[in-house]
C-alpha cells in the first residue's frame, strides 16, 4: 500500500460507537483567518461498553487550544492529540462534559469541506465528514446529538446569521461592532447535517401552513441582486412542502426552513435540517438567464433536499455503507414529484437516459460498486450514479413487485418504526416485507451485487396450440471484487400487441409468477407460456423500463418499429424507436471501421417523420423521440474495441441523412412551433421549445446554407436563454458562419453573469472540433474562469472529460493527459472536484488499443505520484485494478 492510501473501511467491521454524545452546545466566534470554535458536548459511555475504553474523536487539519472535563483542564498524560485526533485516557461512564476549543482558518479552506468562505459569506460543507474539521467529535452518522449553536461575527461582515433549528436569541455584544444569534435544533441529528452560514445576504420571504397546521417561515438567502432569481425555487418548495404532505403523509417539523444560494459548493446541495445550503445553480433563475433544463433541475433539487427532511434526517443511515437508504430512496421521491408537476412519461425517459448514460458505464468498467458498497477508501468517492440513480431504480422496483398500496404501508411502517433512528438497508426492507407479506431475501441482492443484469428474451408463437412462449434469460457479468454472480429477482413488465394494435389479454400465464402485468424473473432461466393467445403478437417487454437492466431480444426492426407506432406504454414507444437507431449507429460506427457506408432503412426515416409530426403525442415526447443516442450511449452499446472518432462520424452522418431527407418536414414543423406568447416555465411550453430547438439542430446540421442563416436568426430573435444557447449550441458545433459573432454578443450579454458564462464555456468545450483542446487551454486564461470554483471547473474541464467524447478520447492521446494534469494540479486545492474529473476515464479499457494505452499511460503518471490525496488516490487506483 502506498503511503498516500488510505486503509480500507469495510462494512463487516462495523461496529457501534463505544460513546454517545447527547448534547452539543457550539459557541462559533467567526473571523476570516482566525475562527475559534468552543465545543461543549454532554456524554456518556454507551450501554456495555468496557469501562477502559478511551474516548477517541475524529479530526481533520485542526489545533486544539483549550481542553477540559467537567470544568477541568485535563493533564497532559491523559489524552494525546494531532490534528486528526483526540484520545482521552479514563474518562467516567456516567454523563461528563468535555470542553475543547480550535481554531480554524476559514479564508484558507479551498477544499470547500468544514468551515470555508464564499464571496465573503462564511458557510459549512459537513457530509460525509466534514463536521471534524471544525471541532473534534464522534464524526459518524450513528452518533445522534441534539444542537445548539451560537454563533458570533462583526455585524457589517455578516448581519446574517444562521444555523439548524429554530432561532432562540439574537443581539449585538456592548461595547464591539460584533453580533450574535442562537440556534436549536430539538431533532437528534449526525454530525454531517450541522450547518452555519453567516454573511451579507439578501433575503426571500414567504410563508406555508402545513397540513397539522403549524406556520413556517420560508426563507432563501442570495446575494444582493439575486433576489428577482428566487420566485421558481420558492414556488417549488412549496409545491415540494404540499406533495410531500398528500404522497407520503409527511409534514414539516420545525418554525423555519432556510436555504442559502453560494456560489462555492462541491456538491449540488445539501440537507442540512432546517438550513439546506445549495449551490447558487439550483436556486437562481429567470428567463434571460436561465434554461429550461435550469428550470426543471432547481424544481428537482428542491424537492430532493427538502425530501431529505425525513428520508435522510429524521432517518438517517447508520454507517456510510447505508447511503444509498437516504440517496436512493429521496432521489425516487424526487423523481416521483417531478413525473406529477410534468410529464410522468416523459420523466421517465429523461430518467433512463440519465441511468444508461452515467451509471450503466460505471457498472461496466473498473469504479463498479454495489448500491450498498461493502468496502470503500474515501467515501467522498462513493457518492455516485449507483448509489443515487440505481439506488432509485432498486426503491421503483421494489414498488413495482409488491404494488402500490403495499408500497405506501412499507413507506408508513418505516417512518413510524425509524423516526429518529440511524439504520439500514435491512431494517427497511423489513418494513415492506412485512406490510407485503412477501420474501424479498432474493430481491435484497440488488443492493449487494454490483453490475448490470442482461434479459435475453426469445419467442416460439404456436397457433395450432394458440401459445406463445417466452424464453427469458438472465446474466450479471464479474465486476471487480465480484466474480460470481446470483440471479436477480427482476420485475419484467409485459404485455402483447395484436397485429390491430391492440393489446391480448392471454387466458392464462405459467412459468413464472405473474402480479398484473409484472413477471417476476428469479431464475437463470425460465420459460414463461402465455396460453389462449389467439393470434400472433408484438411482445412489448420492460414496459416503463421496469428494471435497471440491459434487454436484448428476437424482434427485428420492423418489429421495433410497430411497437414505436401502436404500444400503449409511452416508454416503450420512444425505446423501440431508440433501439432501431441505436442499431444503425452501431452499423455506421463498425462500417466506418471498414471504410465503407451504411444507407438509412426509409422504413426508418417513415417512422421518424410518423412520430414527430403526431400531434396527438405531447411536444416533449416528440422531442425525446427526436434525439439520437448520444456518443457514450454508442460506445457503451460497442462494448469493446470503441473507436470514439468513428462513432462520431457514424452519429453525424446519421444526422445529416435525416435532416436531408426530412428537410421538408423539419422545416414546416420548425415553422409551425414558433412562440407565441411570452416566456413561461411550464412544462407545455418547455416541450414545445425542446422540439422546435431540436428540428433546429437538425436543419443546422444539414447542408443547405439558408438554414444556417436560419440558426443565426433564431439566436439573435430569442428572448429566453433556452432559446438563445440551443442556437448558439448548433451554430458552434456545427461550425456554421456565425459562431464568432454569437459567441462574442452571448459573452458581452452575459459578461457579469457566472451560471450563464458556464454555458459559454460549456458549449465551446464540448464543440467536436480539432481545435477544441486548445480553445479549452485558452479559455483557462479567460477572467471569468476560476479553478477555485468547482462550477467553473465543471463547466470547462469537466464538460470538455465527459461531454466531448470525440475531443477527449483524441488519437494521440492528449486529451488524456490534458485532464490527468489538471486534475493533479487541483487536487492539492479540492480533492473532491479532482477525483470526480478523473471519472471521465472509467471506461477507459472498453476503447480500442491506441487509445487504451495512451489513456492507460496518463493514469498510471498519476499512479506513480506518491503526494495524491486519498480521494485521488482512491480513483487512480480503482480505475487501475
Amino acid at each position: 500500500m502506498r503511503p498516500d492510501t488510505p486503509a480500507p473501511v469495510r462494512l463487516e467491521d462495523y461496529r457501534p460507537p463505544a460513546f454517545a454524545i447527547d448534547a452539543v452546545h457550539l459557541d462559533i466566534r467567526l473571523a476570516p483567518r482566525a475562527t475559534r470554535v468552543t465545543a461543549r458536548l454532554v456524554v456518556r459511555r454507551a450501554p456495555g461498553g468496557d469501562p477502559g475504553e478511551p474516548l477517541v474523536l475524529d479530526g481533520d487539519d485542526l489545533q486544539l487550544t483549550g481542553l477540559t472535563l467537567d470544568g477541568q483542564a485535563l493533564p497532559a498524560e491523559r489524552y494525546s492529540v494531532t490534528p486528526r485526533r483526540l484520545e482521552i485516557a479514563r474518562v467516567p461512564d456516567g454523563p461528563f462534559t468535555l470542553e475543547m476549543e480550535t481554531r480554524l482558518d476559514p479564508d484558507a479552506n479551498t477544499r470547500l469541506m468544514g468551515l470555508y468562505r464564499s464571496n465573503g459569506t462564511y458557510c459549512t460543507q459537513c457530509e460525509a465528514e466534514g463536521f471534524r474539521r471544525i471541532t473534534y467529535f464522534l464524526d459518524r452518522p450513528d452518533c445522534l446529538s441534539v444542537y445548539t449553536t451560537r454563533i458570533e461575527a462583526r455585524k457589517g461582515e455578516a448581519p446574517v446569521l444562521l444555523g439548524n433549528g429554530n432561532p432562540v436569541e439574537a443581539g449585538d455584544i456592548p461595547g464591539t461592532d460584533r453580533h450574535f444569534a442562537v440556534w436549536h435544533d430539538p431533532h437528534p441529528k449526525p454530525s454531517y447535517l450541522f450547518a452555519v452560514v453567516a454573511g451579507d445576504l439578501a433575503c426571500v420571504s414567504d410563508r406555508f401552513t402545513t397540513a397539522e397546521g403549524r406556520a413556517v417561515a420560508l426563507n432563501i438567502y442570495v446575494e444582493h441582486g439575486n433576489e428577482a432569481k428566487c420566485d421558481w425555487a420558492m414556488d417549488s418548495l412549496k409545491r415540494s412542502m404540499r406533495w410531500d404532505e398528500e404522497a407520503y403523509g409527511r409534514c414539516y417539523d420545525l418554525d423555519v426552513f432556510n436555504i442559502v444560494a453560494v456560489s462555492d459548493f462541491n456538491m449540488g446541495a445539501m440537507e442540512n435540517k432546517g438550513l439546506n445550503i445549495f449551490n447558487d445553480k439550483y436556486v437562481l433563475a429567470d428567463p434571460d438567464t436561465a434554461t429550461d433544463q435550469d428550470y426543471a433541475g432547481i424544481e428537482a433539487v428542491i424537492a430532493h433536499e427538502y425530501f431529505h427532511n425525513w428520508t435522510g434526517n429524521r432517518i438517517t443511515c447508520r454507517d456510510w455503507f447505508q447511503l444509498c437508504l437516504k440517496e436512493g430512496l429521496t432521489v425516487f421521491r424526487d423523481q416521483e414529484f417531478s413525473a406529477d408537476m410534468r410529464s410522468r412519461p416523459v420523466k421517465r425517459i429523461s430518467d433512463v437516459r440519465l441511468l444508461k448514460s452515467h451509471q450503466f458505464p460505471e457498472d461496466a468498467g473498473p469504479l463498479a460498486h454495489p448500491v450498498r458498497p461493502r468496502l470503500y477508501h474515501e467515501i467522498n468517492n462513493f457518492y455516485t450514479a449507483t448509489v443515487y440513480e440505481k439506488g432509485a431504480e432498486v426503491v421503483r422496483m421494489l414498488k413495482t413487485l409488491i404494488g402500490a398500496d403495499a408500497f405506501r404501508k412499507g413507506m408508513d411502517l418505516f417512518f413510524a418504526r425509524h423516526d429518529g433512528e440511524a439504520t439500514t438497508v435491512e431494517a427497511f426492507l423489513a418494513c415492506f416485507a412485512e406490510a407485503s407479506g412477501q420474501d424479498l431475501s432474493q430481491f435484497a441482492r440488488w443492493y449487494d451485487q454490483a453490475g448490470t443484469p442482461g434479459l435475453h428474451v426469445t419467442r416460439d408463437y404456436d397457433a395450432d396450440e394458440r401459445r406463445l412462449t417466452l424464453t427469458v434469460r438472465q446474466h450479471t457479468p464479474p465486476t471487480p471484487q465480484q466474480s460470481a454472480k446470483q440471479p436477480m429477482h427482476i420485475p419484467l413488465r409485459v404485455a402483447l400487441i395484436g397485429e390491430d394494435g391492440q393489446r391480448l389479454e392471454p387466458q392464462a400465464v405459467s412459468g413464472a409468477e405473474m402480479t398484473g402485468d409484472v413477471l417476476h424473473i428469479r431464475t437463470p432461466a425460465q420459460t414463461v407460456v402465455f396460453s389462449g393467445v389467439d393470434r400472433p403478437a408484438v411482445p412489448s417487454l420492460l414496459r416503463g423500463f421496469s428494471a435497471p437492466v440491459t434487454l436484448s431480444t428476437d424482434l427485428d426492426d420492423a418489429e421495433l418499429l410497430f411497437l414505436a407506432a401502436h404500444d400503449d406504454d409511452a416508454f416503450n414507444r420512444w425505446a423501440a424507436l431508440h433501439r432501431v437507431v441505436t442499431k444503425t449507429l452501431i452499423a455506421g460506427t463498425k462500417a466506418l471501421s471498414g471504410q465503407q457506408t451504411v444507407a438509412v432503412d426509409p422504413a426508418l426515416l417513415s417512422a421518424i417523420e410518423r412520430t414527430v409530426t403526431d400531434e396527438t403525442l405531447e411536444p416533449a415526447f416528440r422531442a425525446l423521440c427526436l434525439q439520437l443516442p448520444g456518443e457514450s450511449d454508442i460506445a457503451r452499446e460497442l462494448g469493446s474495441n470503441v473507436d470514439p472518432q468513428a462513432v462520431h462520424l457514424a452519429r453525424g452522418r446519421l444526422r445529416a441523412a435525416l435532416s436531408d431527407a426530412l428537410h421538408d418536414t423539419l422545416r414546416a414543423l420548425y415553422d409551425a412551433t414558433a412562440s407565441r406568447t411570452a416566456y413561461t416555465p411550464d412544462a407545455a411550453e418547455a416541450g414545445r421549445r425542446a422540439l422546435r430547438n431540436g428540428l433546429l439542430d437538425y436543419l443546422g446540421h444539414g447542408e443547405r446554407d439558408a438554414d444556417g442563416a436560419l440558426v443565426t436568426a433564431h439566436f439573435d430573435a430569442a428572448d429566453n436563454m433556452t432559446d438563445r444557447l440551443a442556437a448558439l449550441t448548433t451554430l458552434v458545433h456545427a461550425r456554421l458562419p456565425g459562431a464568432d459573432a454569437a459567441l462574442d454578443a452571448f459573452a458581452e450579454r452575459h459578461a457579469g453573469t457566472p451560471l450563464a458564462m458556464d454555458k459559454w464555456f460549456l458549449v465551446q468545450a464540448t464543440a467536436p472540433a480539432p481545435d477544441t483542446l486548445d480553445t479549452v487551454k485558452a479559455l483557462m486564461a479567460h477572467p471569468g474562469f476560476s479553478p477555485a470554483n468547482p462550477n467553473r471547473v465543471r463547466a470547462l474541464i469537466g464538460a470538455f472529460a465527459s461531454g466531448n467524447q470525440s475531443q477527449f478520447n483524441r488519437a494521440d492521446g492528449a486529451g488524456y493527459a490534458f485532464v490527468a494534469d489538471f486534475a493533479l494540479q487541483l487536487d492539492a486545492r479540492n480533492p473532491q472536484t479532482a477525483a470526480r474529473l478523473l471519472s471521465a476515464f472509467r471506461s477507459w479499457r472498453a476503447l480500442e488499443p491506441g487509445r487504451r494505452s495512451k489513456a492507460e499511460t496518463a493514469l498510471q503518471h498519476l499512479a506513480a505520484r506518491t503526494d495524491l490525496s486519498p480521494d485521488l488516490r482512491d480513483i487512480v487506483d480503482r480505475c487501475l485494478q
